[in-house]
């Protein structure tokens, strides 16, 4: 085997200065990001827990940013100083701007983790731990700038709702359907889904990696994410609501737990059911099955006059469910709802977001 000729010196040297320039620019990338969450936590949430967690990450990026990536910045010589984007000028409200540096921080540390191995180990270890708090806090500065009328105001906007199985992949079929601007999910994962679950027992440490996870990716695309009937797990998880069916903890109860700000769902199978879940103070209506569906084994439809009768009576949002698919959507518009609700459609097409865009378009076609 032939021996590789050395590195020359000046060209280890030259590396070496890029990547103390490269360190600096992303750590004033980061640190700049994590003000700007700092502030709006400060000044439009008035959260002093989440200005704490905001100082402490900008902070401990500033213990680490050392003299010497200062001294090896030079901007004059930095073609992209300066470089704006098209998206700064769309961000039309505080929680865009929000979301949008919270990627840029994430990004930034991104960098600094890749590239500090080369040059400051303890920079990158920090920087990846950084970068997953980060996470959790992105979610939990959305989330606390989304109130009940604003989460009541997105859901009257949704007419297509994802209502999850449990297939393999399930991050990338949801992130599809939110791509395609899905923007109403639910985590749906019952006990005797078990042989489903991508090989994993439906213990709760899995629900909650799950329903965590769906969050972010609900939350990061401006959609409402819900827990199918487990209160605890959607309080856990910081999830926008619960979806409850006859069976479940009664609505009120719900609502004791959750606060008003949160939404509440409701399966119904008959119009004594809607009247009472009306009553009950629920914020949306579950309406079906429509059609028998293996996703309520046993359950026996209701047809679509149930459909007609809640497009004549439900004074709330109602999303027509079981077994609709592109085929029949047409026929559940016919008898009245404007929303629907779907499981398999998407979960199990081999194209989710693409399936999800015909959802959607053949919703705004009928409506």
């Amino acid at each position: 085997m032939t021996p590789q000729p050395p590195v020359p010196s000046s060209t280890l040297v030259t590396e070496r200065a890029a990547i103390e320039r490269l360190l600096d620019a992303n750590l004033d990338r980061a640190r700049e990001g994590l003000r700007v969450l700092e502030d709006w936590a400060r000044f439009a949430l008035d959260r002093p827990d989440l200005v704490a967690r905001s100082k402490d990450l900008r902070q401990r990026l500033g213990r680490l940013h050392q003299e010497r990536y200062k001294l090896a910045r030079h901007t004059a010589t930095d073609p992209a100083a300066g470089m704006a984007h098209p998206a700064q000028t769309e961000r039309q409200d505080g929680a865009s701007v929000l979301a949008a540096n919270a990627g840029r921080v994430q990004e930034a540390l991104r960098v600094l983790e890749e590239f500090g191995r080369l040059e400051d180990p303890g920079l990158a270890a920090e920087a990846a731990a950084i970068r997953y708090a980060l996470y959790d806090l992105e979610v939990d500065l959305l989330q606390a700038g989304r109130g009940g009328d604003e989460r009541r105001v997105l859901l009257r906007r949704c007419h297509l709702y994802l209502v999850t199985s449990p297939v393999s992949g399930l991050e990338t079929v949801v992130a599809a359907a939110l791509a395609a601007g899905v923007r109403l999910v639910q985590y749906r994962a019952k006990p005797g889904d078990a042989p489903t679950l991508a090989g994993a027992p439906p213990d709760d440490r899995r629900r909650f990696e799950q329903a965590s996870a769906l969050r972010l990716l609900c939350h990061r695309h401006g959609a409402l994410f819900l827990v199918n009937d487990r209160i605890d797990l959607a309080l856990a998880v910081g999830a926008d609501g619960v979806h409850l069916g006859q069976g479940d903890l009664p609505p009120a109860v719900a609502r004791r737990l959750l606060g008003p700000d949160r939404l509440i769902g409701r399966s119904t199978h008959r119009l004594e059911d809607l009247h009472q879940a009306v009553a009950d103070g629920c914020d949306y209506i579950g309406v079906g099955p429509v059609n028998a569906t293996p996703t309520k084994p046993g359950r026996e439809p209701v047809g679509l006059a149930y459909v007609t009768q809640a497009a004549a009576e439900c004074p709330l949002p109602f999303f027509a469910i079981g077994g609709i698919d592109l085929a029949n959507l047409s026929a559940v518009r016919r008898a009245g709802a404007q929303r629907v609700a779907v499981v398999r459609a998407i979960t199990e097409s081999e194209h989710p977001g693409a399936a999800a865009a015909a959802l959607l378009e053949g919703l705004e076609a009928e409506s």
